[in-house]
């Protein structure tokens, strides 16, 4: 392959576009088009696709980029170490981040590998797409909300981070409105509730089933971040980990209601490794394990 050709594949999606890439490079529009089509007719795939005026990056190329942006930030690194030989290139942790694991518990469990210096890569999406790519070696580390199933295509192990039951919260004043008489208060509550696509939904559903409760469902998030944010101006009640409600209480001014005993989640981190070999990774399970 010529490299040649994948850096200026690089500028153009970092870019947005050839017109922007040739200012960049101070070269033309057409030879940089021409360069790409070569890398494609190399690669037997096409990089970009065309939406009105604007090209987009395909599945395929965005894959091309991730790997793209591996090789140069590695050049970049190994010109800094060969112009200063004393200079001391930090450990880097690539971690993917399963879009169902709440941010603050991702940032509790890599606060360990922060303090070590490590230059953190983060990336959040779907668990399998996350999986493919640490098997194609783009990754070190997952973050889930559960073990690694056998109807995965990738070989992968799971490591346990954490257990932790919910508790629910919300701002003060509905947080005193509803704490006594805990659980049967929550009967007709206002509830901010994740989608059907989080985990914690049929944990919640189910629970709530159990108990006879019928929450007032006033909206349903994706992102656990919004839920919070409207918790905090009184829109409703919330179920969160335990295990960062401290933070949440302090980021979001919120209170707890009472805790939700039966409910207990886990979060894992997978590897490709069943013995851990990235120091970064290694000291983020013993934290784990030591923790309360």
């Amino acid at each position: 392959m010529n490299y040649h050709h994948l850096y200026y594949f690089w500028v153009v999606a970092r870019e947005g576009g050839i017109a922007r890439a040739s200012e960049t490079l101070d070269v033309a529009s057409s030879t940089i088009s021409s360069q790409i089509s070569a890398l494609e007719r190399n690669l037997q795939t096409k990089l970009f696709h065309r939406s009105g005026r604007n090209l987009v990056l395909s599945e395929e190329g965005r894959t091309a980029l991730r790997f793209a942006e591996e090789i140069f930030s590695l050049g970049q690194d190994l010109m800094r170490t060969l112009r200063d030989p004393g200079s001391h290139r930090p450990l880097r942790l690539a971690v993917g981040v399963a879009d169902v694991v709440p941010k603050l518990v991702a940032t509790r469990f890599l606060e360990p590998a922060v303090e070590m210096g490590v230059r953190l890569v983060c990336r959040e999406g779907r668990p399998a797409k996350l999986l493919a790519d640490m098997a194609l070696h783009l990754l070190d580390v997952v973050l889930l909300d559960a073990p690694v199933g056998s109807e995965s295509n990738i070989r992968a192990f799971s490591h346990r981070l954490s257990s932790s039951v919910l508790s629910v919260l919300g701002a003060p004043a509905l947080a005193a409105r509803y704490r006594e008489g805990f659980p049967t208060s929550l009967d007709g509550a206002p509830f901010l509730l994740p989608t059907h696509d989080s985990f914690l939904r049929p944990l919640l559903d189910r629970w709530f089933d159990e108990h006879n409760i019928q929450p007032n469902i006033v909206g349903e998030f994706d992102d656990s971040a919004l839920i919070k944010a409207f918790g905090e101006r009184s829109a409703g009640l919330l179920a969160t980990p335990e295990v960062i409600w401290p933070q949440v209480q302090h980021q979001y001014q919120l209170q707890v209601v009472g805790t939700l005993d039966s409910v207990k989640i886990s979060f894992y981190a997978a590897t490709l490794d069943r013995k851990v070999k990235h120091a970064a990774v290694t000291k983020m399970l013993e934290a784990s394990r030591a923790a309360p």
